[in-house]
């Protein structure tokens, strides 16, 4: 019924191997220990005691509990209880404990008791809990995230006005009089 492996008996071991001679290029360094491992990041913390006046940008999560004026995107945000966002916020997951003045984009947004939202939402699924102020239009959307995907110069190309056509030049010659 059970036979024996040869998981379980002795063999060389990978240190039992013969060795070349190291030099000083090959030789590893003994002072690299690993971190974490490579799974989950952890979210990057903006402290409470904080100011940010400009945009961040990545791809990771972000915790803010201080104050942001300027744009916020990310794959997931939380707005903490003592939070103060003046901008568009765009993530993927987005959840607001504290205040948020301007925009707010997600695919996944959701409200707590505690927040403050002054501007508009566009999401694809929203919950909003009991207690939580709201101030602004709620709009569903398949593709929240599509909106706003643009470059730079092509945004500036469409909302620039139309160029006026171009006046057309008077003639050169003069047309024969018939004389």
């Amino acid at each position: 019924m059970f036979s024996k492996s040869r998981i379980n008996e002795p063999g060389p071991k990978a240190d039992d191997k013969p060795k070349a001679p190291e030099t000083q290029a090959s030789k590893p360094s003994m002072d690299f220990t690993p971190s974490a491992p490579k799974g989950k990041v952890s979210a990057s913390v903006l402290s409470s005691d904080l100011t940010i006046v400009g945009n961040l940008r990545t791809t990771g999560d972000i915790q803010v509990e201080g104050t942001v004026e300027g744009d916020i995107r990310a794959h997931l945000l939380t707005v903490g209880e003592s939070a103060t966002i003046r901008g568009e916020i765009v993530a993927d997951d987005i959840v607001v404990n504290g205040r948020v003045i301007g925009r707010v984009r997600g695919l996944k947004v959701r409200l707590t008791a505690t927040a403050r939202v002054e501007g508009d939402i566009i999401h694809k699924t929203i919950a909003i809990e009991s207690g939580a102020h709201f101030e602004g239009s709620v709009q569903r959307q398949d593709d929240p995230l599509a909106q706003g995907r643009l470059t730079a110069p092509l945004q500036q190309a469409q909302l620039a006005p139309p160029a006026a056509p171009a006046a057309k030049a008077p003639s050169a010659t003069k047309p024969a009089d018939g004389v």
